[in-house]
């Protein structure tokens, strides 16, 4: 793992792995001229485990150390259109905005929204 600064499983109580977030900063953000920042390439927790609030705290220690190792100015992810649940996590929960839609992004055709969460308050 290129980036284990910013990713986080969480366990249950027998240290199981019940939910993770895999991120990764784009190392070449400063030479294309763009600010440094990360990406959320994957979020995960157990069905048995949601409505716990882990994908929250999950997101919320990979944005804080995005921050405080590399400086991080904003974060982005995709997620599907039709993903409602995660939709409302991302924005109303976390404060993601709705970037851009990204026309069959899936492999299935389906379109992605591409979100993006300014880190500059972190």
């Amino acid at each position: 793992m290129t980036w284990p600064q910013i990713s986080y499983v969480a366990e249950d109580h027998k240290g199981r792995i019940v939910g993770y977030v895999l991120a990764k900063i784009e190392e070449d953000a400063e030479e294309k001229g763009e600010p440094i920042h990360g990406h959320v390439n994957s979020i995960s927790v157990l069905r048995s485990y949601r409505r716990l609030g882990l994908a929250k705290k999950l997101m919320l220690l990979s944005q804080e150390a995005m921050v405080s190792v590399y400086k991080a100015q904003y974060v982005s992810l995709h997620v599907r259109k039709s993903n409602k649940a995660a939709i409302g996590l991302y924005r109303d929960t976390l404060g993601f905005e709705v970037a851009q839609v990204e026309k069959k992004y899936y492999g299935d055709g389906e379109d992605a929204l591409s979100m993006r969460l300014s880190l500059k308050d972190t």
